[in-house]
């Protein structure tokens, strides 16, 4: 629980009581807690001899470091693989209620069925240190990873732990060799439907088969590769309209964990712009492109994400509906950790929407707000 003033998303005023507003962080990166352990304890062979990258991104290092300080494990063990740690830093110093949990894999392997092992092996510790902790797991939900370059060893993952009670969302990275829209990914996105989850979309660590950053090349600095990354999620999303995704499969949800929410409006209504004249050339999808993202496309809002605390916050929030696409997220252990500050013009409900409910709504969770810092959310 997280306190606010009564009404808005500013800091509490002694003229408005205080309202106690439930944390979903729909955005926790977990690791395992070196390569070491991640070989000895989850690879097997013949892949835990093989070689993989590394997580760290050593062609785009953040120049300060990944990781917020004192994120690494209480004997040095990696940022984000110590469960107690974690907790802590979320559920008590930060007052979440609730963790979506997103494993740190290594993207797309030239060998697809090394990069299903690397996926398989990151949902074993996920589940076996995480999900089932005895005694933050209740608090705890995960994302299944799996290898998009593979469907046939993705859909063997999806039947291993469709039933797992605690198991949120299906997780593929951004970087791929194709856009998300094409038919061959469409197995995936049905069994996805089937379990009742959605697909978070995040970028990946430690990637293999990696494309250029933008489609006209690489970028020389690290400011410039953070900037433009998120933005990959247009070319897969407005491919997904134009072949008819959302269409086909009604009950499909797309999350891009990677944030960028506050660009979709000016690229939606270019889409809608040329996509209403065009509309001979896709009769399979045939709204409007604006009208498939009502209920199928959400967003991480991460600390990168504009405009920031002005006065015209909420009133683009509401622009194209973002407001109701938007969950926060941490981003924890990365540096640029989000410690949710709401702007001061954002109403009430877009506040909670932000901060509980739409991800409340999207994962089937149990929250709820009380006027009473000492309330309690539940979780199921």
């Amino acid at each position: 629980m997280k306190e606010f003033t009564d009404g808005t998303g500013g800091p509490a005023a002694s003229a408005q009581a205080p309202v106690s507003v439930p944390v979903i962080d729909a955005s926790v990166h977990i690791f395992c807690q070196s390569n070491q352990d991640l070989r000895k304890n989850f690879l097997r062979e013949p892949f835990r001899s093989r070689g993989f990258p590394d997580y760290e991104m050593d062609w785009y290092g953040a120049p300060g470091g990944e990781y917020a300080d004192r994120t690494e494990g209480p004997d040095g063990q990696y940022p984000g693989s110590d469960p107690a740690l974690v907790a802590k830093h979320l559920f008590t110093d930060r007052g979440v209620d609730i963790a979506i949990l997103h494993p740190m894999t290594r993207g797309i392997m030239p060998d697809r069925h090394l990069g299903t092992a690397i996926a398989s092996a990151h949902n074993e510790m996920m589940v076996t240190r995480w999900l089932d902790h005895p005694e933050f797991g209740d608090k705890f939900r995960g994302t299944l990873r799996v290898n998009p370059d593979d469907i046939a060893g993705a859909l063997r993952e999806i039947d291993k732990y469709r039933d797992h009670p605690r198991i949120a969302q299906l997780g593929i990275p951004l970087q791929s060799r194709d856009l998300y829209g094409k038919p061959q990914f469409w197995p995936l996105w049905e069994a996805a439907v089937d379990a009742g989850w959605p697909v978070a979309v995040h970028f990946e660590v430690g990637s293999g088969v990696m494309l250029p950053p933008t489609p006209n090349g690489l970028t020389r600095t690290y400011e410039q590769f953070v900037g433009f990354t998120a933005l990959n999620f247009l070319y897969h999303l407005m491919n997904m309209i134009a072949e008819g995704v959302f269409e086909r499969m009604p009950d499909l949800k797309f999350v891009w964990a990677d944030g960028a929410a506050d660009m979709l409006t000016p690229f939606i209504w270019r889409m809608d712009c040329f996509g209403r004249p065009h509309l001979e050339q896709t009769p399979w999808a045939p709204r409007m492109p604006s009208d498939y993202l009502p209920g199928h496309v959400y967003f991480i809002q991460g600390s990168l994400d504009g405009p920031g605390d002005v006065d015209f916050a909420g009133e683009w929030a509401g622009f194209t509906g973002k407001d109701d696409m938007v969950m926060y997220g941490s981003s924890y252990p990365h540096w640029q950790l989000n410690e949710l500050s709401v702007p001061t013009s954002y109403s009430a409900e877009q506040r909670d929407k932000l901060c509980w409910r739409n991800a409340a709504q999207l994962y089937g969770l149990e929250v709820g707000a009380s006027p009473s810092v000492s309330s309690a959310a539940t979780a199921q």
